[in-house]
């Protein structure tokens, strides 16, 4: 369970720090932040995806056992 939870604290970390990098970045006249940002928000949508679907097959958690 330990690996689950930290999964989904290092995708929400990641979302947080691309929301971030996004807004303190609104004044630049580059894109490069912005790629930055996306692929933060990409990752840690895809690590909460990941730990969500561990915990589904985890018994005692999800809707597998119900």
């Amino acid at each position: 369970m330990l690996p689950i939870i930290t999964l989904r604290n290092v995708g929400s970390a990641a979302i947080a720090v691309g929301l971030l990098v996004a807004v303190l970045t609104l004044g630049t006249s580059t894109d490069r932040p912005f790629v930055l940002a996306v692929l933060l928000v990409l990752v840690g949508t895809g690590l909460r995806l990941e730990a969500a679907i561990r915990a589904r097959n985890v018994p005692g958690r999800g809707g597998a056992d119900r």
